[in-house]
């Protein structure tokens, strides 16, 4: 168990790290050479200066008046306000941000109380000293400050009661405050936000096999019977993975062909040569600017023949397609509306962005999504606690008595002083980290295989499950192993009937050990985010050795995004761990402070001059931080709860049981007022919005401009292949225009294709005559 000297180690640890590498990036960002790392979104609006001057000064800074500024970064990172932060980066990236700032609103009051208050009642007690010679219970100076210094059946648990209410009604008034302003952010985005293709598309899926139409055909005589006013055209969603790869295999080869004529512009005198053996170890030595010219005249040959499958299959062709409106309101009432009478017929949703649709996705039948996600539920099931087997046995491994007990030989080094006070204070929520290193990876695949179509539905999913990772193995795992490995001693020398009360004693006793992850996590961790170590490796390499025009020198940038998958759940563990421990262990309240100010000092840099976001979803995801944090809170109430039980505490205990039940009726008062906004659009909003496009631009071609909004990517026009893509693509964009229907008889289709020349049915004939 960590003392107090044990985490003034790891404080002064983590501190020096997260200053080194702070001064570390204050430098390197002054250089010139390295502008494109980070200040890489800059350069992506064509807004940063090149540097000229002499051949030095495009390297190296040579003003030393700008290193007596270093730390200018940080308060020019708090200077843009924040709409103009959101018409910069976007309405998902500014309210990412309002999260850190939400942490500071509840946690700076709350900290102040716990510290004025509970700090004082906890420790004005000897009861852990007692317990020690009495029951053998280990215990630190840091849990003297907390709920578990107090004596059993003492009056003084009506503090922490009181306090638990003051600190879920403050949480709630915040969490209600930020739910109704982003909710506003929201509508006055959308409201102002420039013209989209989402705006008007939504996705239909599951359409019924015709055997007298395709299924373009089919989808636009159902939306002229069902949509006759409004509809306007539709993009079939076509399986085109396999023409994807190709495409992508061509590009990679073509990289190395220009790596390797660069390399011979540089050096004439010999042409470049490779083995063509696995990863060039053996096999024919041969000239390595012919052998991938050839190779990409190959691949272009298997291209275009994947072109005409995908074009002639009928197999190729997905039951689902991009259906767009002539107006938003039109699209809303669609998306939002059920199409059939039955329901699991012509489901349609809001299209996700271009940018945002992930489309490998869109070949998986829909059918199909039910079985994945059933099995990939079981898979996370079987992850989540089978993993907790592993980080039981790092954390374990990962302290004093672990080390010895495996290599007992180290034990005269382990017992220095400096030494011993390095393991307790930081090897335990590093050893942690680094355990959950390639854990964002797994869930992401997962995620994938479930068969999410846009990116943010992807990285939302991914941010569920790595938050219910982390409740159950970084936090439950940690408190409830942790704390009986603690007192494993006293368990053994105790009957069943105590265990229960050792557990509730030694539960605030974990503190120490998320302290200790807090200042590596979120200290440290926060501050090698800025620094960038290998984006800036990884691009002076590419520049160094690839890179021969601007444009290459623009592809080699990786500016990246905020990363909502790791990000978010990242940021409500500390929800969970300051609301857990605000009324059990307040000392652990200015670890997060220092958490949440630095990084949202950091995350705003970064998002101003780096991070370029792929998508913009309007904030879609707040509901889900909304949900998080009641769940944190109810969590933190229920272990109060159980906490007090273990001290006979009886009398004051039952006045804890009405907290639960407020705040889960505070989230379902939220849920039924703001969430709507973030999962419909209002037909008001969308009709406000299309009458003024219309006052705006009478003349607008809207159907020029969705026409090829929702062609896939390996269909556009490539830089090498221009021509011949150009024809391609226009190819594509007419095969969104339907031909007359091979139907001999449309009884339920009043209308003739817009571009095909079928006459209306003989229905609508004869009702017309009778008329």
């Amino acid at each position: 168990m960590a003392t107090l000297g044990d985490i003034g180690l790891s404080a002064a640890f983590n501190i020096g790290s997260a200053f080194a590498f702070l001064i570390a990036f204050a430098i390197l960002r002054l250089q010139p050479f390295n502008d494109r790392v980070y200040f890489p979104k800059w350069y992506l609006k064509g807004l940063r200066p090149t540097h000229g001057g002499a051949f030095v000064k495009k390297f190296v800074n040579l003003d030393l008046r700008a290193y007596l500024k270093f730390l200018q970064w940080m308060p020019d990172a708090l200077k843009m306000p924040e709409p103009e932060l959101i018409d910069h980066a976007g309405l998902d990236s500014a309210v990412y941000l309002r999260i850190y700032l939400m942490g500071l609103k509840i946690f700076v009051p709350i900290a102040f109380l716990a510290w004025t208050i509970l700090v004082p009642v906890n420790w004005t007690n000897g009861t852990l000293a007692a317990a020690a010679k009495i029951a053998n219970i280990t215990a630190s100076d840091i849990d003297k400050l907390s709920i578990s210094n107090i004596p059993l059946g003492s009056q003084r648990f009506w503090a922490h009661i009181v306090m638990a209410y003051g600190f879920t009604f403050w949480t709630c008034y915040v969490l209600q405050k930020e739910y109704e302003k982003v909710a506003n952010m929201r509508f006055h985005f959308l409201q102002a936000e420039r013209r989209r293709p989402d705006q008007f598309t939504v996705l239909v899926r599951n359409v019924p096999p015709d055997p007298d139409e395709s299924v373009g055909e089919l989808v636009e005589h159902f939306f002229l019977v069902n949509h006759p006013d409004h509809y306007l055209t539709n993009q079939v969603v076509y399986n085109a993975n396999k023409l994807a790869s190709l495409v992508k295999k061509k590009k990679k080869l073509q990289n190395w062909r220009d790596y390797y004529q660069l390399k011979f512009s540089r050096k004439r005198t010999d042409r470049p040569l490779m083995k063509t053996g696995f990863l060039g170890l053996w096999g024919t030595k041969v000239d390595a600017i012919d052998h991938y010219t050839s190779e990409i005249e190959k691949v272009s040959r298997e291209i275009v023949e994947e072109r005409e499958k995908v074009a002639n299959d009928p197999k190729s062709i997905m039951p689902a397609s991009f259906v767009s409106f002539k107006t938003r309101w039109a699209a809303a009432v669609c998306a939002q509306t059920q199409q059939s009478r039955n329901p699991t017929l012509w489901l349609t949703d809001w299209a996700p962005e271009p940018r945002d649709v992930y489309w490998p996705n869109l070949a998986i039948p829909y059918v199909s999504l039910t079985v994945r996600r059933l099995i990939i539920g079981v898979a996370f099931f079987f992850l989540t606690f089978f993993f907790m087997i592993p980080i039981t046995l790092v954390q374990s491994l990962a302290s004093i008595e672990g080390i010895e007990k495996v290599v007992p030989f180290l034990k005269p080094v382990i017992e220095v002083k400096f030494i011993k006070a390095f393991i307790a204070g930081v090897l335990p929520g590093l050893a942690l980290k680094l355990f959950l290193v390639f854990l964002p990876t797994i869930l992401m695949i997962m995620s994938k295989f479930e068969g999410f179509i846009s990116l943010s539905s992807l990285e939302r999913r991914g941010a569920a499950r790595y938050y219910l990772f982390n409740l159950v193995n970084t936090f439950l795992c940690s408190v409830i192993v942790g704390s009986a490995l603690t007192q494993l001693k006293s368990f053994i020398h105790q009957s069943p009937n105590q265990i229960p009360r050792t557990i509730g004693v030694a539960i605030p006793q974990r503190a120490t050990f998320f302290i200790t992850y807090i200042m590596v996590d979120g200290w440290a961790g926060v501050a090698m985010e800025i620094l960038r170590i290998k984006p800036l490796i990884i691009f002076h390499l590419k520049n160094f050795f690839l890179v021969k025009t601007e444009k290459d020198r623009e592809e080699a940038m990786d500016p990246g995004s905020i990363g909502f998958n790791t990000g978010e759940p990242q940021i409500q563990l500390y929800f969970l761990l300051g609301l857990v421990y605000a009324a059990v262990t307040p000392v652990l309240l200015p670890f997060i402070l220092v958490f949440f100010a630095l990084a949202y000092v950091v995350f705003r840099h970064q998002v101003i001059n780096v991070y370029n976001q792929e998508y913009e979803s309007g904030a879609a995801f707040w509901p889900d931080v909304h949900g998080r944090i009641i769940t944190a809170l109810v969590i933190s109430q229920l272990l109060l709860m159980g906490l007090l039980a273990t001290k006979e505490a009886a009398q004051s205990t039952p006045f804890l049981i009405a907290l639960p039940v407020l705040t889960l009726y505070f989230h379902q008062y939220c849920k039924g007022r703001y969430e709507p906004a973030f999962i419909r659009y209002p037909l008001e909003e969308a009709m406000m919005k299309d009458t003024l496009e219309r006052a705006r631009e009478p003349n607008l071609n809207l159907k020029s401009y969705l026409q090829s909004a929702y062609l896939h990517p390996v269909f556009k026009a490539e830089d090498d292949d221009e021509s011949m893509e150009m024809d391609e693509t226009e190819k594509w964009e007419n095969e969104s225009v339907l031909v007359p229907t091979k139907r001999s008889s449309r009884l339920n289709t009043p209308l003739a294709s817009k571009m095909g020349s079928s006459p209306p049915s003989q229905y609508e004939n004869d009702r017309a005559s009778n008329l």
